[in-house]
């Protein structure tokens, strides 16, 4: 009969313990998702501020091409063209994030507040490799038909040594710039802004919280 009391005592025991770890890791769940989502909502003022300033930009370039249109050389219009282009795609993918930011939510399962910052994070890596490759058309935009034919063979040569090492510049960090090199001196020199360090934080919270859950 002892024996019976123990063990039916013993299974309460074990049914307690495994209803407070549920508990405690619902309860770190929601801490982590929390701190996650502070995390990330403090980038939302600077990314509008940086979505309003595009899109100055943008409109600014567009109206110059518009204007300049029958004028202008052609360097200087495929060149603004390609920045308000380039700017407009780094726009959208901004306004993506805000969208991703706001739907972080404490209640939904924290794999899909995993899913979100990893997108937050592979996006803000093509935010920077998109505006990388602005790199070339600014040795290009000032450049014109005339000034071709009437510069000095050194300065032409000049100019071309600068335009291919800034294209070389542009093209070498937008295939090179990605999460597997994040650790590597020149990326962290790059990537020192409050949005990226929190999007890397956030990772290191959910990562912290999947080590305690299985351990």
């Amino acid at each position: 009969m002892e024996d019976l009391e123990i063990l039916n005592i013993w299974k309460s025991y074990d049914k307690k313990l495994d209803e407070s770890l549920l508990v405690n890791r619902k309860n770190l769940e929601d801490i982590t998702k929390l701190k996650v989502r502070s995390l990330l909502g403090s980038m939302t003022p600077l990314k509008i501020f940086t979505i309003v300033c595009g899109i100055l930009w943008v409109g600014f370039l567009d109206v110059l091409i518009v204007n300049l249109w029958h004028v202008a050389s052609p360097f200087f219009l495929a060149s603004a063209g390609i920045q308000s282009f380039l700017t407009s795609l780094a726009i959208g993918i901004y306004l993506y994030q805000l969208i991703l930011i706001h739907q972080v939510d404490i209640t939904e399962p924290i794999l899909n507040a995993k899913a979100k910052t990893v997108d937050l994070q592979l996006s803000t890596l093509w935010i920077d490799r998109l505006l990388f490759l602005q790199l070339p058309v600014w040795t290009t935009f000032y450049l014109s038909g005339n000034m071709l034919k009437t510069s000095p063979l050194p300065l032409l040569v000049l100019q071309l040594m600068i335009t291919a090492i800034f294209t070389y510049v542009a093209v070498w960090l937008f295939f090179n710039i990605k999460y597997e090199n994040r650790n590597n001196k020149w990326i962290r020199f790059i990537f020192t802004g409050k949005e990226w360090s929190a999007v890397i934080s956030s990772m290191e919270l959910l990562k912290e919280n999947d080590l305690q859950e299985t351990a």
